[in-house]
């Protein structure tokens, strides 16, 4: 009984967004009896948009080939401004399509093997907070670069070419914010070329993975454009899905286990406690009456306690102000610790490699986040 319930606790820690949405749902489930309704709250088109996606990333990861892309980047820069230049905007760019999370598990790794080589491991700190404030930060421009993004995008109805305006002027301030910074910062002579493609590409990566691998490479290529299709409401997700996962059930059973099911759990038990809160009369208009008129600032700050993506799913449940809950829940990803999950992606890697840095980092990315957060908060009481 012992070892069930130390498993058990082991499982909540790992994966608490999931954990306390499970609770949200079976909770709710007491109110609302579970029947065929439930399967009429879930929203099956983000759910598959979002596993292709995930999975297609996962193949392009596996091949190496954002990490070849930075490399090639890496390999004329002569002074720590431009590689600092490189490496934030990386995840920043990269982010827009491949999702903040992807960005920051595949940067991350690459920018403390970039420092270590070129003997720069003093810039460590400031340059992962930019990173993962880049990668926070560029994703809010489209709807695939997160997953809020894409739910809401779905939810409301939005065109395409409305999102992006909606969101570029924030886009365009962050990078802005993010060069200031950069070009603040004091540029030194890189000692010695090490930065070479052929030494970045060639160090920590997976065996084998490469770009004579094209037949694979050209289908993840063909998977990618049948999700943009998707977003772009040509297709309908459910195409991209079963191709997706019958090409990788046929030729590379080991990418399906790489998908973050537990991404796609979190959002399936939000879709039912959303649903079955939205059939409580009462809870409906309580929260109506809290949130009407402050849908922004609402989001912003139920973010830095549940993160931004829990966040949106619940709020999307009692208001249609979609404007401001796409610009809540993009801002709200910076300041806490927890604001993103992708920031812990971060986190974590700061803790594993360099332990003793863990309270300087903390410590530089709250106020950077803070500070980033009141900018754009400013900019967007400014805009409305």
């Amino acid at each position: 009984m012992d070892a069930f319930f130390k498993q058990l606790m082991n499982i909540i820690k790992k994966e608490t967004v999931l954990s306390a949405a499970f609770m949200l749902a079976a909770i709710s489930s007491f109110i609302v009896p579970p029947g065929p309704q439930y399967f009429s709250y879930i929203d099956w088109n983000t759910l598959l948009l979002l596993f292709s996606l995930m999975a297609v990333m996962a193949g392009f990861q596996k091949l190496g080939v954002f990490r070849i892309a930075g490399s090639q980047l890496l390999s004329k820069t002569v002074n720590t401004r431009q590689l600092l230049l490189i490496l934030v905007f990386l995840p920043f760019f990269f982010s827009m399509f491949i999702t903040n999370d992807v960005a920051l598990i595949t940067f991350v790794p690459f920018a403390i093997i970039v420092l270590r080589l070129s003997g720069q491991e003093k810039l460590l700190v400031p340059l992962v907070v930019m990173q993962t404030i880049a990668a926070n930060l560029g994703s809010m421009l489209t709807p695939m670069g997160n997953p809020q993004n894409l739910y809401l995008y779905a939810k409301s109805g939005m065109p395409l070419m409305a999102f992006l305006q909606l969101m570029l002027p924030y886009t365009i301030a962050s990078g802005l914010c993010l060069l200031s910074v950069i070009f603040i910062m004091k540029s030194e002579a890189l000692a010695c070329n090490a930065l070479s493609a052929a030494a970045l590409s060639g160090t920590d990566m997976p065996a084998g993975n490469n770009f004579q691998t094209r037949p694979k490479l050209i289908c993840f290529c063909i998977g990618f454009l049948l999700c943009l299709l998707c977003v772009a409401k040509v297709l309908t997700p459910i195409v991209p899905a079963v191709i997706i996962f019958l090409y990788l059930l046929f030729t590379d059973k080991t990418l399906l286990k790489k998908v973050d099911y537990s991404l796609l759990g979190t959002f399936l038990c939000f879709f039912i406690f959303i649903g079955n809160m939205g059939n409580i009369e009462r809870f409906c208009t309580l929260l109506e009456n809290v949130i009407t008129g402050h849908e922004r600032i609402i989001t912003v700050l139920a973010s830095q306690i549940i993160s931004n993506v829990p966040a949106a799913l619940l709020l999307s449940g009692f208001t249609d102000e979609w404007h401001a809950l796409i610009i809540g829940s993009n801002l709200g990803g910076l300041g806490t610790l927890i604001a993103s999950m992708a920031s812990l992606i971060s986190y974590k890697q700061i803790a594993k490699e360099y332990p003793e840095s863990r309270k300087k980092y903390f410590q530089c990315f709250t106020f950077a986040n803070a500070a980033m957060l009141a900018v754009l908060l400013v900019m967007s009481v400014l805009i409305s």
